[in-house]
């Protein structure tokens, strides 16, 4: 910076900035800190102020003495100046230790073992499912009806669903051999992905799904994004304009989450998959329907092509859909992806 002021003098700071190889943004911060009374550092030595070896190695020894030995450092620090002895700051202290690696958590803490992050891909219906249960809010203070909800998460299609009176596995059994049932599935060919209630891990259910040969996952434990797809369909489903508040008899809520899920597999626009409704995507006809709209696009563009910036295309489906799919890790965890 000496050199730049000596320089200027006799020209101006841009050449002299250029003769020395200094930036000028440079220049003019440290020229500011030296105005204001700050103190710079040179690259490559110590600052003044630092302790030197036999210093650190004193606050060291005095951390180490048996009586600061099971002390933190805040205490250590207000000790020492409550008998007039003053080594260094609190913060310091701590840069001390843990240049030793001695800055850890005293107690010994629970370490849970990492589980494995789910990752499931469907590129057809029927391949994967996700399923959940929510709970439904009655007349009846502190009183709940339990939605069993099963998705495919291909095509966003409702595969099953039932309303009862409380959680139980015999019902998630009855639901899910039900489903399996009514669409055919085969031994090998499904995933049943569910979050770890206790029907969803029940023993129950385990042994049904080994008899139908289906394979299961299971959300991290406190992962509830891992079951994302199911979480979002519930949020459809129950923040609709006209969703009741709370519901009366469980027959009345039954007729009504039957008329609500056919409106969602047959009449829903599903923006995850290129607004179709969830029934054309899982029984084949998306392409018939991707066909048409093109056509009327294309229709559009003849007539007015000065409307449009390019030919209109259709919204297509993914091709493939997942859960955590594993080239996505800045996404958040389980954010349902397309690709």
């Amino acid at each position: 910076m000496a050199a730049v002021t000596e320089l200027a003098t006799s020209t101006d700071t841009r050449t002299a900035c250029l003769a020395v190889g200094l930036p000028r943004a440079t220049y003019y911060r440290l020229k500011a800190g030296v105005a204001a009374g700050r103190r710079t550092v040179r690259r490559g030595r110590a600052p003044a102020w630092q302790l030197s070896a036999e210093e650190r190695a004193q606050v060291l020894e005095v951390l180490h003495a048996p009586r600061f030995v099971d002390k933190a450092p805040a205490e250590v620090y207000a000790t020492l100046l409550d008998e007039d002895v003053y080594l260094c700051s609190e913060r310091t202290m701590y840069r001390i230790l843990a240049a030793e690696g001695e800055v850890r958590e005293r107690r010994d803490q629970l370490r849970h073992p990492v589980a494995a992050k789910p990752e499931l891909v469907a590129q057809a219906p029927n391949q994967v499912w996700s399923w959940d249960i929510t709970q439904v809010k009655t007349v009846e203070k502190w009183a709940f009806y339990a939605l069993y909800v099963v998705l495919d998460i291909f095509s966003r299609f409702v595969v099953g669903w039932s309303l009862v009176l409380r959680e139980n596995a015999a019902v998630a059994r009855q639901l899910i051999e039900a489903c399996c049932r009514e669409q055919g599935i085969t031994r090998q060919q499904l995933t049943l992905h569910a979050d770890r209630g206790s029907a969803m891990t029940s023993k129950t259910l385990a042994e049904l799904l080994i008899d139908l040969g289906v394979a299961r996952s299971h959300s991290r434990p406190h992962v509830s994004n891992d079951n994302a797809f199911s979480e979002a369909q519930f949020k459809t489903v129950k923040y609709r304009p006209d969703s009741p508040e709370c519901f009366g008899p469980i027959q009345d809520a039954r007729a009504y989450f039957a008329q609500l899920f056919r409106w969602y597999n047959h009449e829903h626009r599903h923006a995850g998959i290129g607004l179709l409704t969830p029934a054309d995507v899982h029984y084949g006809r998306a392409q018939e329907v991707i066909a048409r709209r093109q056509s009327v696009l294309m229709a559009a563009y003849a007539a007015h092509p000065e409307r449009f910036r390019r030919p209109p295309t259709a919204p297509s489906i993914p091709s493939e859909v997942w859960i955590n799919h594993p080239g996505t890790g800045s996404l958040p965890v389980g954010q349902p992806t397309t690709k």
